[in-house]
């Protein structure tokens, strides 16, 4: 099993006057600090992304499989799943076929979204190629817009770019103690309320 961005998300969850705003830059802020925050910003959506095995803002995922389920669904990762693109399918000869949408159901209302077979319906029965041979792209996200996103996962995303934006270098030793700076405990306490936990 793989998993691929097709399309990314066209926006984050928050932007950077929110950002400075959190980082108290606001009043002294002159744009040189606008690219680094704007990294930091991806980086810190992208690891809450994985780490709560989550979509945030829309975007287009790719899930391929080697063969189609032994059971009558095939589980969605990254919800909240919005839609399904498409099933395709690669024969031994690496022809791709299509599955007709009327012959599964998409349940968006469930966490993972599963892309389930119709009644009296059975996936294809050609022999597929050796690896990859089942590929469904779908899209998933909580919306196209940042309100849509929840208010702990922002919390979580503005901590985690504070973290970054204090801490430039991999490892940096505190003034008292020798203590090293770790993730705050906030982002994964956070993170946690809605993770999807693999099955």
């Amino acid at each position: 099993m793989a998993l691929t961005i097709v399309t990314a998300p066209t926006r984050e969850p928050l932007d950077l006057e929110e950002l400075e705003e959190h980082l108290r830059l606001s009043e002294t802020s002159t744009g040189a600090e606008d690219m680094p925050l704007l990294w930091y910003l991806e980086t810190a959506r992208r690891y809450c992304e994985k780490a709560q095995g989550r979509a945030y803002l829309e975007q287009t995922l790719r899930l391929t499989l080697d063969r189609w389920p032994a059971g009558k669904y095939i589980e969605i990762p990254r919800p909240p799943l919005i839609s399904i693109s498409h099933v395709k399918y690669y024969a031994t000869g690496g022809t791709a076929a299509t599955m007709t949408a009327g012959n599964y159901y998409v349940d968006t209302a469930g966490e993972p979204g599963r892309v389930h077979l119709g009644y009296g319906e059975s996936w294809p029965s050609e022999t597929l190629r050796p690896a990859n041979g089942v590929e469904v792209e779908f899209v998933a996200g909580y919306g196209s817009v940042a309100t849509a996103v929840p208010a702990e996962i922002k919390q979580a995303i503005k901590l985690l770019v504070g973290h970054l934006y204090e801490n430039r270098e991999a490892v940096v030793a505190q003034r008292f103690g020798g203590e090293h700076s770790e993730m705050p405990y906030g982002v994964e306490a956070l993170l946690w309320l809605d993770r999807v936990v693999p099955i």
